[in-house]
């Protein structure tokens, strides 16, 4: 049956016939035309409603007049929007009439020429609606024959009342598993098994089934499995889909970890930090969604993990619902075909999402039904959970037409998946959010939306303009709930309704994988793979008048521009946009962010239908031009930005100004922000103290701006501390209306808080330098306060009964910080006494479940009722024995986390602390100088709550003597650092040992004499580090070795005699170090040469010859060695190297050359420094190396010695000594160099302009130039486009250069988005 989508048509016709009836029917002139227009669109559109309801074959003949018609109807909207675009400009040139006094009366702003044009397009316009209209004449004779009415009797939209759902009730992926959880069983223990760990390359396991049957949920329940994380040390998920391109892949693999790796570009430069990053650690990645069957590039991929530490044990999960590409990946593992639900199943999920908890029961006739529809779901998850959505709150009715729906009569598979979301879809009740919907097909598969800008983009459409949406819809969105309560729901803006239809879709599946910001609010979320083919299919309409690019796509000739709306080029490798860009006078949404714009053409301030503007953040030029877009509702430019005077304050329709810093004298004013009162969400204010009294703080009108949730109002930090009236006053006067939720004040000098801060809807308040404050306000009176923060408060000395709220004197009974979750206290050096309020009457801190004690040092008391508390920390207490034993006393029994530093006084834990938490998982002990034993001697708390205990760390605790021998049997990771008189480390196999642990780490503890005899029990140990322990002579590494042993460093055990006769028989083992251990004098690792992939050592003499080469050796580290030797030692060595990638020699005295480096064919990095008799560098380094590390070699050196040019170089780190006046020129041809780092270059007082001739550089480190003041010239600078991070540190003359504003070298680097200088 041929599909007749009609919805593009409707909300186009519903539009232009709204607009031409509302503001432009009272324009004198148009009154005629734009009536009979009018009337013709709403017959229309009554038509197509009643053909879109009865969904017959409409035929060829129909189609091709739907498309004439939607044609015409969007050559109205532009017309109309001609004349809306000509209000606009004449609005502007009103405002700017002061400027410009004389107009042309022949141009456009003439209303009588104007009136003449804009009526002859409306002619035309109505003379192409009259063909229509002649057409319609024949539909409407064989519509007639099929049902149809024609006229405004056609049948109104089809509605269903639901009751919304709240937000609670979008489940995540990981909840609700039905029928998969053996199947999840089976792949854990499958991917965990220790015989993976014999092979060569990572396992491969693969879940193959068809769209929709749950594969990528089933991957998600594996992913986040307990004995995965167990096993595992490093996690990695990427969604393929159906592009496999190898470097986007592997670096999507390394942004995963750090997203400032999204810089990272080359193949080898992405290899070198993923191996960085996986390095002794086995790792599960996740490739969701393979459609590649090319098994060449499916090798090329592998062999590249290969080459990554690690790959031992390491295990990849790929989802895909091809069975030729489960053939094409997978290794030695079983493959999963995962099998559809039973029907009993489908019920259960059906019905989990159809009839939420709390519903009353239904009947057993619904039941019948709903157990028939589940049956016709096919057994597919994806299925069910669509129609469990449209059944939510139907009736039984409502379900028996589901049930009786022709979707059932097509052949199971993805076609009927399709058809099944398509039911769901036709559901959607008003055309223009099926507009909405169909939209999304532009972006790729597996695209992150970001909630907000794809708000902007329908916006930029007008799918949520009112006109677009019939008034009984808005009613209907309104009775229904869909709008926030701080939205006007009489009004609802445009934003509101695009929220209301993003959660729309989202109750009915369409969007899944959500992601919350900080506040919980929803701001990232992704579609389906199947909901991106219904929203292809349902996007018939050729008028979405966007532009998606990254490469440039403007000239000076836009004809074929001419009625866009959105033009989105972030990303886009361009430096300007054209002069032309006035042209589209249609244009609401333009995006330029991460382009190499600097400027912006006069021409932009011709944009005036512009509703977002997104400019980079290292602009040089604010667009003054801005001023004239008065239309502009969301606006986003750097922090570091220079924005004029006046600009700001003339964009009275702004909805979004994320941040705007005060002018002195020539920036914005805060009397700007009095008339933005559309303002949203959050506005931060920084440089207050330019604001000058109360009469200028409430210009700013924050009281009426209604619609902020946050608000940051900050002043400059460590600036002249004399304005403590006038801060006072300021932000006295700043107060904001009171449906503000989360308030930030930095900086304020003033002695005492405002008023207004005790606002009952406040959620969240963090005061940071708020440095002459003595009190805090009353804030446990705050009903919704969730999260508190307190930093660097130097006058606060007390949090007392005012702090509570508390009237000691009243008899009613309270709840002080009713909601509080999260209190953070920090710096607060001068806090003595935080009273307890008497809890007889009184209940306080009721769900606090995390506290943190930083840095306050004379705290002397502290409360003991913290009823929901589960992660404490406390770092810092020169009295802390005191507040510590009243926090944790016996009345604490919920904490899980622990940890606990610098606090003077402390022996041991409170008694019986351990065993009343018996959920305690993690512990953490450092820096306690009196602490003797963990738990007192006659406690028993270890033997109770161990059991429960993951991680266990103590540090730099010189009294401890030794820890507990039971109870541990779930503990994962054991550190001990610096625990000078830690004598024994039991682990006693008769007590249950360790069975779990993983890491074991072990360090200057002088005093050990031996590591714990059942260490060789531990067959779960994946890394064993031991140094600076001189009393050690024994690793007890069984002769059998141990399985799962990744890693085993040793370092500075002089009376270790000899490495563990089991080390070869550590088939897991990858990494191994032997440093500073003089007694051994051989290091037996023949029978690794295959498997041992980084080796760390501080004598060459002591490796055995290998005749066969080291073929898996990909890291060698020789540090610190002694021998007079070792440039014989080294020249023999490292001809067997032949997979070498990573090569570093540092701290050799004797060292004077490096041999030639020319066999090394595969170096990738090259570190050489602090060698001090070193005066030349190796020759025939290879065209591979992508990163290099020199420096700091014989001081009698005064020039940098020669190093060899290396085009492709991307990463450069040189380290000078005193006597260099002068950087090595050589870097100047580095031009692939993408990170620089200059440090302890002491005699170097200027950087040479030819670092502009870095085009490549992203990051530019400076470090301990004491001597350094001149950074390059302003052109030099600037003419590094690409760099976009600079850290200067410990260069005291440059660093007073660079200060922000006021510093000489500052407009030198104020463009740089992020600029950090200490």
């Amino acid at each position: 049956m041929a599909e007749f989508l009609t919805f593009a048509a409707q909300e186009v016709l519903i539009k232009v016939a709204s607009l031409a009836t509302q503001e432009f029917s009272l324009v004198l002139g148009f009154h005629g035309e734009l009536t009979k227009m009018s009337k013709s669109l709403k017959e229309l559109e009554a038509v197509l409603r009643d053909a879109e309801h009865h969904q017959q074959d409409q035929g060829e003949a129909v189609k091709s007049w739907l498309e004439e018609l939607e044609k015409i109807a969007h050559l109205a909207d532009d017309v109309l929007d001609d004349y809306r675009y000509e209000l606009l400009r004449r609005k502007v040139e009103l405002q700017n009439q002061m400027k410009k006094k004389v107009l042309d009366f022949f141009s456009l702003s003439n209303p009588i020429i104007f009136r003449v044009k804009m009526a002859h397009k409306i002619k035309k316009i109505n003379t192409s609606i009259k063909k229509i209209n002649t057409s319609l004449d024949e539909l409407c004779k064989r519509a007639t024959g099929l049902g149809f009415v024609v006229g405004h009797e056609a049948t109104r939209s089809h509605y269903r009342i639901i009751d919304r759902e709240t937000y609670s009730a979008f489940k995540s992926d990981e909840n609700n598993i039905i029928g998969r959880k053996d199947v999840a069983g089976d792949i854990v223990k499958a991917l965990t098994d220790s015989n993976n760990n014999q092979k060569k390359g990572p396992s491969v396991l693969a879940i193959v089934g068809m769209g929709g049957l749950g594969k990528t949920t089933l991957a998600k329940s594996v992913y986040h499995d307990g004995k995965i994380k167990q096993h595992f040390q490093k996690k990695m998920w990427v969604c393929v889909s159906t592009s496999f391109e190898v470097n986007s892949i592997l670096k999507r693999i390394l942004e995963s970890f750090k997203p400032e790796y999204a810089a990272v570009q080359s193949r080898q430069a992405i290899y070198e930090n993923l191996q960085e990053e996986l390095k002794e650690n086995m790792y599960l990645l996740v490739l969701d969604d393979v459609w590649n069957e090319d098994d060449q590039k499916w090798k090329e991929l592998i062999d590249c993990l290969k080459n990554v530490n690690g790959t031992q044990g390491s295990s990849i999960l790929v989802t895909t619902r091809s069975d030729q590409v489960a053939t094409v990946v997978e290794t030695l593992l079983p493959r999963c075909d995962l099998k559809k639900l039973s029907d009993d199943e489908c019920w259960l999920l059906l019905k989990d999402i159809a009839i939420p908890v709390g519903s009353p029961p239904i009947f057993e006739d619904q039941e019948k039904i709903g157990r028939d529809i589940a049956r016709k779901c096919g057994g597919v998850p994806l299925a069910a959970k669509v129609l469990g959505n449209l059944m939510l709150k139907q009736k039984c009715d409502g379900w028996q037409s589901i049930a009786k729906s022709r979707i059932w009569d097509l052949p199971q598979g993805e076609n009927q998946i399709l058809a099944i979301l398509k039911l769901s879809f036709d559901e959607l009740r008003y055309p223009s959010l099926k507009q909405c919907f169909a939209y999304c097909s532009m972006f790729i598969k597996d695209f992150e939306f970001e909630k907000d800008d794809l708000i902007q983009h329908w916006m930029a459409q007008g799918w949520l303009h009112p006109s677009s949406i019939q008034n009984d819809s808005i009613q209907h969105l309104i009775a229904e709930g869909w709008f926030h309560p701080s939205s006007s729901q009489l009004d609802p803006e445009m934003e509101d309704i695009g929220n209301a239809y993003f959660n729309i879709l989202l109750q009915n599946s369409f969007f899944q994988d959500v992601k919350r910001d900080s506040f919980g609010n929803i701001s990232k979320c992704k579609m389906h793979d199947l909901v991106h083919d219904l929203a292809e299919r349902v996007s018939k309409s050729k008028y979405l008048r966007s532009i998606f690019s990254i490469e440039p796509v403007l000239n000076n000739n836009l004809p074929e521009f001419k009625a866009l709306r959105v033009l989105n080029l972030y990303k886009a490798d361009i430096q300007e946009l054209p002069s032309s860009i006035g042209k589209l006078k249609h244009l609401r949404y333009l995006n330029v962010m991460k382009t190499r714009i600097k400027a912006f053409p006069k021409s932009l301030g011709q944009l005036y239908n512009l509703q977002t503007f997104k400019m980079p953040n290292h602009l040089e030029k604010f667009p003054k031009q801005i001023a004239n877009l008065i239309n502009l509702r969301h606006v986003y430019f750097g922090i570091h930005v220079k924005v004029p005077a006046g600009v700001l304050g003339r964009l009275i329709n702004l909805r979004s100004l994320p941040s705007v810093k005060m002018g002195k004298e020539t920036g914005p004013q805060i009397g700007e922000l009095g008339g933005l009162s559309h303002l949203k969400d959050t506005l931060s204010i920084y440089n207050l103290e330019h604001v000058r009294d109360k009469e200028e703080a409430e210009k700013a009108n924050l009281v009426e701006k209604k619609h902020l949730r946050k608000l940051f109002l900050g002043w400059t930090p460590r600036r002249p501390s004399n304005s403590a009236d006038s801060d006072e006053v300021v932000l006295e006067a700043l107060k904001p209306h009171s449906n503000l939720e989360f308030l930030e004040i930095h900086g304020f000098m003033g002695v005492k808080l405002p008023s207004w801060i005790l606002s009952n809807n406040l959620k969240e308040i963090e005061l940071e330098g708020c440095n002459k404050c003595g009190g805090v306000p009353a804030l446990g009176q705050l009903p919704n306060l969730v999260h508190v923060k307190m930093k660097t408060m130097e006058n606060l000395k007390c949090l007392g009964y005012e702090f509570y709220g508390y009237d000691h004197e009243s008899d009613d009974t309270k709840v002080l910080f009713p909601a509080l979750e999260t209190l953070y206290i920090q710096e607060v050096r001068n806090l003595t006494e935080w009273m307890e309020v008497p809890t007889g009457r009184v209940t306080v801190f009721p769900c606090l479940e995390k506290l943190t004690l930083r840095s306050c040092d004379q705290l002397g008391s502290a409360p003991s009722h913290f009823a929901s508390l589960k992660k404490l920390v406390i770092d810092g207490m020169n009295c802390g024995g005191i507040p510590i034993a009243s926090i944790l006393s016996n009345k604490l029994t919920t904490l899980t986390s622990l940890e606990i530093g610098r606090v003077s006084g402390l022996a041991c834990l409170p008694e019986r602390l351990l065993e009343n938490n018996q959920h305690l998982s993690y512990l953490k002990i450092e820096h306690c100088t009196e602490l003797t034993c963990i738990a007192p001697p006659q406690s028993q708390g270890f033997e109770y709550c161990c059991a429960s205990l993951q991680e266990l760390t103590i540090c730099y605790c010189p009294k401890l003597r030794c820890l507990p021998d039971y109870g541990l049997l779930s503990l994962e990771k054991l550190e001990i650092r610096s625990c000078s008189s830690l004598e024994s480390i039991p682990i006693i196999p008769e007590h249950g040992g360790l069975p779990s642990l993983r890491q074991l780490v072990i360090e200057e503890c002088p005093q050990l004499s031996s590591l714990p005899d059942g260490l060789q029990y531990c067959t779960s140990l994946q890394r064993l580090r031991i140094g600076s322990c001189p009393k050690i002579k024994s690793i007890p590494i069984p002769s059998e070795g141990l399985p799962s042993l990744g890693q085993l460093v040793l370092s500075q055990c002089p009376e270790l005699s000899s490495l563990p006769s089991g080390l070869g028989c550590c088939t897991s083992l990858v990494e191994l170090g032997v440093r500073r251990c003089p007694k051994v004098t051989s290091i037996p690792i023949g029978s690794l040469s295959t498997i041992l992939r980084n080796l760390y050592v501080d004598n060459l003499e002591y490796l055995p010859v290998l005749h066969g080469g080291f073929t898996s050796l990909r890291q060698l580290r020789i540090q610190g060695c002694q021998s007079t030797q070792i440039e014989q030692q080294f020249c023999a060595l490292h001809q067997i190297l032949v997979s070498l990638q990573e090569l570093e020699i540092t701290e050799c005295p004797y060292l004077e050359t490096v041999p030639s480096l020319d066999k090394l064919t595969s170096l990738r990095r090259l570190h050489i420094c602090d060698c001090r008799r070193l005066t030349c560098l190796p020759s025939g380094l290879a065209f591979t190396l992508k990163k290099l590390t020199l420096g700091r070699f014989w001081n009698g050196l005064d020039s940098f010695p020669a190093f060899q040019v290396l085009p492709q170089l991307e990463s450069l780190w040189i380290m000078g000594w005193p006597k260099l006046k002068c950087l090595p020129e050589q870097i100047q041809h580095f031009t692939s160099l993408t990170e620089l780092w200059i440090t302890t270059f002491e005699g170097v007082e200027a950087i040479p302009n030819w670092l502009g001739n870095l085009a490549s550089l992203h990051t530019l480190t400076i470090w301990s130039c004491k001597n350094l003041m001149y950074l390059p010239s302003v052109q030099a600078m600037h003419r590094l486009t690409k760099l976009d991070q600079l850290l200067i540190s410990n260069c005291p003359f440059l660093s007073q250069r660079c200060r922000e504003e006021s510093g000489p070298e500052w407009p030198k680097i104020s463009h740089i988005p992020r600029t950090n200088v200490y």
